[in-house]
């Protein structure tokens, strides 16, 4: 089953490349929206067929490939590759649909769309770490030609910088993984937990270092984020929405995966500074975030605070901090795409994005009501705001964070607050007051924006219901999560030894009760 979540949007890629006829881009558009929709239902039967009751890798399928080089087909996912497979073929399916109708070079376009599909999902599937490098790299030829082609004005500066920061990035996971198979004696790259135990620590660190500038790079981490707001601010909307919403997860994922349990000796003994490095990311990011007058570039760096919370989850190591770091990753792909979708509606009706120009936008007869409500939600999620996804993410990291760096999630939790704060004063500026799209518009001549199709509020309106339903009813996703995060804590050899900051707060019917007091090594 795992093959056919591969095949399906590759073939789609093939097939739209290779069309022996002329396609127009909605021909274009509807082929692809068949191919990602039936990947999509595919993600949902992994999901049914999915056993809570096993914390380990399920469907899993190994063949035999270049035994010389030690690369084998080796796929298999748990609790923490299953959610992101799930986001990563919704919001493929969302970019699609939200593509306009008259985009140019359509078999190109959606071809490279459907390659970033398949790519990411190949690298959550992969158990062999040469093969979760290709993976890895094969979405980066895609993304730079979507930015450089149908970017902004600046796109060629944009793509240029992401492709040189993303292989940079590459160059380090490779000799990381290269290092890793050559001084353990394994014979192949196919991932085992257990690949670094035995190793000197001198060793371990400087291989868990090139993983961590690697994967910070993608995620990314204050200093290493300068690729991204620029890449945000010249791709098209379903770019943005696939770049913070999956592309980013890569990051998360590979560190989380690779990193925390195979050099868990001395993830434990740099946790400390590494949550440190989490609050400098989070506070850089909000009050950069604040000093920005371009809505996307607002948007950008948010990404770069919110993505901080996950390091500070990871770097606490203990069951419930490790469930809110798959919780964080999936919440911000859901609120990063409806905040992207937002956006992308209003520049489209508007023709700008300056917060020092917009106004009035919520307003109910010319304005655009339906769009303004949906940034008022997808904000007031990102603040953490109780009944929405962003809430629980956060409270989450922070209840299993306390317990090992009581003073750093202290400062991250500053964080949440300047979200408000940037977050309200986009709100405020560009939705409300008198409706104004320029400044040099008279006061007499009011502006009628164009209406809000259907075609364009379905995808925000989906992205709101998931907010609310994963909001109210975490347990739909903390169940396929929590098997596996308590697995990967228990799999560690040597674990972060908790604070003396103890909470007593119940949660009820879970195993991860206990850290909420404190006592996560039980």
């Amino acid at each position: 089953m795992l093959s056919a979540l591969l095949l399906i949007p590759l073939l789609g890629a093939l097939l739209i490349s290779c069309w022996p006829s002329k396609l127009n881009s909605q021909e274009a558009k509807r082929l692809s929206l068949i191919f990602l929709g039936i990947n999509f239902l595919v993600s949902l039967y992994l999901l049914t067929q999915f056993k809570l009751s096993v914390s380990g890798l399920q469907f899993i399928e190994s063949v035999p490939w270049l035994d010389d080089l030690g690369l084998g087909y080796e796929l298999g996912i748990d609790g923490l590759s299953l959610p992101l497979i799930i986001v990563n073929s919704l919001l493929s399916l969302v970019a699609v649909y939200a593509s306009d109708d008259d985009v140019q070079r359509p078999r190109l376009y959606y071809a490279l769309l459907l390659l970033i599909t398949f790519a990411v999902a190949g690298a959550f599937v992969s158990q062999n770490l040469l093969l979760f490098f290709i993976f890895y790299e094969l979405e980066l030829i895609p993304l730079y030609l979507l930015i450089a082609i149908w970017g902004g004005a600046q796109r060629g500066y944009a793509a240029t910088k992401f492709l040189i920061y993303t292989a940079i990035s590459g160059i380090l996971i490779l000799a990381s993984f290269l290092g890793l198979v050559w001084l353990s004696g394994s014979a192949s790259f196919d991932y085992s937990a257990t690949m670094a135990q035995g190793l000197p620590w001198m060793q371990q660190a400087v291989l868990l270092a090139a993983l961590l500038i690697g994967f910070g790079i993608k995620i990314p981490l204050f200093p290493l984020h300068t690729w991204l707001p620029d890449a945000h601010v010249q791709a098209s909307t379903p770019i943005s929405v696939l770049l913070a919403g999956v592309l980013l997860k890569l990051g998360t994922y590979g560190l989380f995966r690779f990193g925390v349990v195979t050099f868990s000796e001395v993830w434990v003994d740099l946790a400390p500074y590494l949550a440190w490095w989490a609050v400098v990311s989070v506070l850089y990011g909000s009050l950069a975030a604040i000093a920005q007058t371009d809505m996307k570039k607002m948007v950008a760096y948010s990404s770069v605070g919110h993505m901080g919370y996950v390091l500070l989850a990871a770097s606490a190591s203990n069951p419930l901090s490790f469930v809110g770091t798959v919780f964080q990753m999936v919440s911000h792909g859901f609120i990063s795409a409806l905040l992207f979708l937002v956006v992308g509606v209003v520049y489209k009706k508007t023709g700008t994005r300056d917060l020092n120009v917009l106004r009035g936008l919520l307003n109910p007869e010319r304005g655009l009501p339906l769009i303004g409500s949906a940034m008022v939600l997808a904000v007031m999620a990102s603040a953490g705001i109780p009944g929405m996804v962003g809430f629980i993410s956060e409270f989450i990291v922070y209840r299993g964070s306390f317990v090992s760096f009581a003073p750093q999630t202290l400062l991250c939790l500053l964080g949440s607050g300047l979200t408000a704060v940037y977050f309200l004063l986009l709100v405020n500026r560009a939705f409300f007051g008198r409706l104004a799209i320029s400044e040099s518009q008279a006061v007499e001549q009011d502006p009628v924006l164009p209406i809000v199709t259907w075609h364009e509020r379905v995808p925000a309106l989906v992205m709101v219901g998931l907010l609310f339903v994963f909001g109210l009813s975490p347990s739909w996703m903390t169940r396929w999560i929590e098997p596996t995060t308590t697995a990967m804590y228990e799999a560690m050899p040597v674990k972060l030894e908790v604070s003396t900051y103890r909470v007593s707060v119940p949660l009820a019917n879970s195993s991860i009760a206990p850290c909420l007091d404190g006592d996560c090594a039980s």
